[in-house]
């Protein structure tokens, strides 16, 4: 099969990448990829109308690698704070491990750092997610220090199985700086 091609989302994608992000974290068909949240949030993990506002909203992409047989993967960046934010990053899990989200995040950076000229660009992660952190710490993350609430009571973004969720800010800096 050809290689994915990288490009925005549009408001008809939206259901599909709903199914895409949902798949690659909740439920039993996530257990299939190394991404899974399902031991510890059940329930949704984007919401259609926050999809379609990051969709819309200026210095904000929705990306998407399509195959033939539909969408394999997606990630969102957008400019906050004066750096990049990147985040709904998922991969199918069938084809996670492939070096597909490596290219995903590599297009996500250089729009960040090429395109809209930012010096960094940050995510939140869930805290207890030493494989996913270690993911982004090879790729020149680096934690902050910096934790913020996970949004209890929010069915948007999932129903927390435990009580003590939260995210940590992880940067990279593209300016040459330490964070």
């Amino acid at each position: 099969m050809p290689a994915p091609i990288l490009r925005p989302a549009t408001p008809a994608d939206v259901p599909a990448l709903v199914a895409l992000v949902t798949s690659a974290y909740r439920g039993e068909s996530s257990r299939a990829g190394w991404t899974t949240e399902a031991d510890f949030l059940d329930g949704n993990r984007i919401d259609a109308d926050v999809l379609r506002a990051d969709i819309a909203r200026p210095r904000s992409r929705v990306l998407v690698a399509e195959r033939e047989d539909g969408l394999a993967a997606c990630a969102h960046v957008a400019d906050e704070d004066g750096a990049g934010y990147f985040g709904m990053f998922s991969v199918r899990p069938d084809l996670q491990g492939g070096g597909l989200g490596k290219r995903l995040l590599d297009e996500c950076e250089r729009i960040v750092r090429e395109e809209w000229r930012l010096p960094a660009m940050r995510m939140a992660v869930i805290d207890i997610r030493d494989a996913l952190i270690g993911f982004y710490e090879r790729r020149g993350y680096r934690r902050t220090g910096v934790f913020r609430p996970f949004p209890y009571g929010d069915p948007r973004y999932g129903i927390p199985l435990r009580d003590d969720l939260r995210f940590e800010v992880l940067e990279k800096r593209f300016d040459g700086s330490n964070a």
